[in-house]
């Protein structure tokens, strides 16, 4: 199979984003708090000041109990990223309020009893102690929208993955655990291997658009999605492309372009001087990150 060049210098920038941008990191120490009545989950301030906005969506959902495990039919109010529910649609009284910060939302498989399922997943640093909210909706469409309205809500305090310098991003995954890369970069590069090597086109042919949007959304909202195994790899790629293309700075710095640009012309996998001599200009982008 023979690999243009384009599709090569693509799969070379998966790898010096994965030898290098971990390094950025050392440049950016910041950390971010939480403000009082900025959908802190212990603030008490939160529903009183949130209740004057305009809802973002609103719905009858059914709650499953967390011990009797029955459902309840509830009136639920998404404001900001708190999200309330009330015995009816007037939301005389508050039955209970789910901070969203920091928390996840997935579509749960359907059964014969039960259709239309999604959960949210307290944040595991500030809600230690609650269960899964398991929710039902009336439809599959209902389900998804309230999918995406919750995630577009989560996603507005970090404000996303997307667009956001190497150093900020893994700075904030670090709550996911150690790792080298960004968790978006490190699942497109393991799919795109496992299952595009032998696919004609990769990072020039398009994916699917709304899958792309989906999943996009999704990391944007703070959660680790997996791709499914008949995922269009083109797909996968068009999400790592997008990903690279809106970084503010270049993974390969304006100094070291040019000698990276060279080693790719003369990039021979049989070749060990060549590899050395990529290897060098490799280690010299990572030094000059530090």
């Amino acid at each position: 199979m023979v690999i243009s060049f384009s599709e090569s210098l693509g799969l070379i920038c998966v790898f010096v984003l994965f030898s290098a941008c971990f390094l950025s990191v050392a440049t950016s120490a910041r950390s971010k708090s939480v403000m009082p009545g900025e959908g802190s989950p212990g603030s008490t301030h939160t529903g009183f000041k949130r209740s004057m906005e305009k809802p973002l969506k609103t719905g009858w959902l059914k709650k499953q109990r967390s011990i009797v495990k029955n459902w309840q039919l509830r009136f639920f109010v998404l404001r900001g990223n708190v999200l309330t529910y009330h015995k009816d649609d007037k939301e005389s009284a508050v039955q209970g309020t789910i901070p969203l910060y920091s928390c996840q939302v997935n579509e749960l498989p359907s059964n014969a009893d039960d259709k239309f399922l999604f959960e949210i997943i307290p944040s595991s640093s500030t809600d230690r102690e609650r269960e899964a909210y398991v929710l039902m909706a009336t439809s599959q469409s209902e389900m998804e929208e309230w999918v995406r309205s919750i995630r577009k809500a989560i996603g507005s305090r970090s404000n996303g993955v997307f667009g956001k310098s190497l150093s900020d991003i893994m700075v904030y995954e670090k709550k996911f655990g150690v790792r080298l890369v960004p968790i978006l970069v490190e699942k497109c590069a393991e799919f795109i291997r496992e299952h595009g090597l032998n696919e004609e086109g990769i990072f020039r042919l398009p994916g699917q658009d709304n899958q792309v949007k989906q999943f996009r959304e999704a990391f944007d909202a703070g959660e680790r999605p997996s791709f499914p195994s008949d995922t269009d790899v083109h797909t996968v790629g068009s999400l790592l492309k997008l990903y690279l293309r809106e970084l503010p700075e270049p993974v390969v710095p304006w100094t070291q372009y040019q000698d990276f640009l060279d080693s790719t012309l003369m990039l021979d996998a049989a070749t060990s001087a060549v590899r050395n001599t990529f290897t060098k200009t490799v280690f010299q982008i990572n030094k000059t990150q530090r």
